[in-house]
């Protein structure tokens, strides 16, 4: 689905323009078909965690470099719709559901180089559908939902004390949201209440310190079971889901400006995607074609232009 621009330049709306400038390519399929997972980055490679099904315990490691993907030691428990990040050299896969819309509370920590998996102090807020980000040597766990509602649980964990902290709630509760951060700040991003026939296109700003969050300009399609990374200053919002289908918007969030533009359209419409930035390149990863569907093995590329004809 496309939605529509606006046409004003006022701030905080869209921008009526020619899309920001880049390129989509086809990468490697993943070994594992799958939606509703995770996506991290370490050492230079890309690993998707979980999903629906047989893609629970999942772990695939996948090298750019040599575009191939490999399957790595599973996950000691299975999970879908958990969140994934990259700090230092290990992954962190937070949260969760247990396939049957039950929250799960387990952290976990992956060192790929060991090929192994260390229990971590587990979530203060045991949730799925939920958004992490890796901010100063912390890490944030943002929204989510649990068996029969939406949360706005705010939740830093700190790896060198494997301890977590509760920081001031999300404002709007809601699930299956993305978030990236710009700078020293995080922007938690669309998601839903409960249902994709509740899409959202709250746009949120946090700053921690002094622990405060402020509304920003909305995401100009209103969807859940997005995917979300930041590059050269932008965050790129892809994909979702909706009662009359699935998105193939890609929309550009510039936090200097408080303004949104489109991008060049995800070419597979999909949610419940696992979504990476590494340098200028976004990996859009795995997902279900159609609203609560079964899942894709894709690997596709968004490579972010300087400048028209360069990378």
């Amino acid at each position: 689905m496309h939605g529509r621009l606006c046409e004003s330049v006022l701030p905080g709306q869209v921008l009526e323009s020619q899309p920001l400038i880049g390129i989509w390519a086809s990468l490697a399929d993943m070994p594992t078909a799958r939606g509703e997972v995770a996506a991290a980055v370490a050492g230079g490679k890309v690993y998707v965690m979980g999903g629906f099904g047989a893609g629970a315990t999942a772990n695939e490691e996948y090298d750019p470099a040599t575009n191939t993907w490999q399957k790595r030691a599973p996950i000691p428990r299975g999970v879908d719709h958990p969140a994934a990040v990259g700090l230092k050299g290990q992954i962190y896969l937070v949260g969760g559901l247990d396939g049957r819309w039950g929250p799960v509370g387990n952290v976990w920590a992956y060192d790929p180089e060991a090929d192994s998996w260390t229990a971590k102090s587990p979530l203060p807020t045991a949730r799925g559908a939920l958004a992490a980000v890796a901010l100063g040597g912390k890490i944030y766990a943002i929204g989510g939902r649990d068996a029969v509602q939406d949360l706005g649980a705010n939740e830093v964990y700190d790896p060198a004390m494997d301890s977590w902290q509760s920081l001031k709630d999300l404002p709007t509760a809601r699930d299956h949201l993305a978030a990236a951060a710009v700078g020293e700040r995080i922007y938690a991003t669309g998601g839903r209440l409960t249902s994709y026939a509740r899409n959202l296109p709250i746009n949120e700003e946090y700053d921690p310190d002094p622990d405060e969050w402020t509304k920003r300009a909305p995401l100009p399609t209103a969807r859940s079971g997005i995917g979300a990374a930041a590059v050269q200053g932008r965050i790129y919002v892809f994909g979702g889901e909706a009662i009359e289908g699935t998105f193939d918007e890609n929309e550009a969030y510039d936090p200097s400006s408080d303004q949104w533009e489109p991008a060049p359209a995800l070419p597979t419409a999909r949610h419940g995607i696992g979504v990476v930035s590494l340098g200028n390149r976004i990996y859009v990863l795995a997902g279900r074609l159609t609203p609560g569907g079964s899942g894709s093995a894709l690997n596709e590329v968004f490579i972010v232009l300087s400048e028209a004809g360069s990378d």
